[in-house]
């Protein structure tokens, strides 16, 4: 089973969820946000992944369950279960591994071109994908890699946008899973006096849908093939 954490309602699995259900893996979901609650007992999860949020790692008191959160990856993160956190979720388990969280040096919104390190070259999780790759993004931190973690990826405005920690336990900084729903929901809720931008984002995922679907499938594929070893 792939477990899918979610911290509010418009950011949810989207494509990632369908792709890894198209290779057999069962899905489940926990809405944080509504009160849900974490397994007590791992033994039926095979993979984990941490979605994203409006909130940032270190409002606790206002979003308790980023606490309970921080535990329950490092027990992930003892148990060698993989691990797939994308925007939120990558600052979550860069806390949770011993790092920490900072302002980015530009907020990114939008779509933009990140770069594949030499580590990142060959990783599992980016095999047969390009080093320059255009994607999605929505942010204004950022995480600092944990001692020993892996730096896979950086942008021109953000010098962090993939680590890996350990040999499965993997931080996307950037949005692998979003589709023009996404973009318009977020745009209208996150940001509702940006119209020009919205349009604009709409415009931009209408010409690259086909390479950034394509692409998403290869990252599934790649973390889905770290499932099974």
């Amino acid at each position: 089973m792939v477990l899918f954490i979610k911290h509010v309602d418009i950011e949810g699995p989207e494509t990632l969820g369908a792709f890894f259900e198209k290779k057999g893996h069962p899905l489940s979901v926990i809405s944080l946000h509504r009160g849900e609650r974490f397994p007590r007992d791992l033994k039926e999860v095979d993979a984990v992944v941490s979605l994203g949020g409006p909130m940032n790692v270190y409002e606790e008191e206002a979003y308790p369950f980023l606490k309970d959160e921080n535990v329950f990856i490092q027990k992930v993160l003892k148990e060698n279960i993989p691990f797939l956190g994308i925007c939120l979720g990558s600052q979550l388990l860069a806390k949770a591994a011993g790092g920490a969280v900072i302002r980015s040096p530009e907020e990114e919104i939008g779509w933009s071109d990140i770069t594949l390190t030499s580590e990142g070259i060959r990783d599992p999780l980016f095999e047969g994908m390009p080093r320059v790759m255009e994607v999605y993004q929505w942010h204004g931190d950022m995480c600092v890699i944990p001692v020993g973690g892996t730096h896979l990826a950086s942008s021109l405005k953000c010098p962090v946008q993939a680590f890996r920690v350990g040999k499965n336990a993997y931080g996307l900084q950037f949005h692998a899973e979003i589709t023009d729903k996404s973009i318009d929901e977020w745009s209208q809720d996150y940001a509702p006096e940006k119209r020009g931008e919205r349009q604009a984002m709409l415009a931009r995922y209408k010409i690259v849908e086909k390479d950034f679907i394509r692409r998403g499938e290869v990252l599934c594929e790649n973390f889905s093939r770290i499932i099974k070893a």
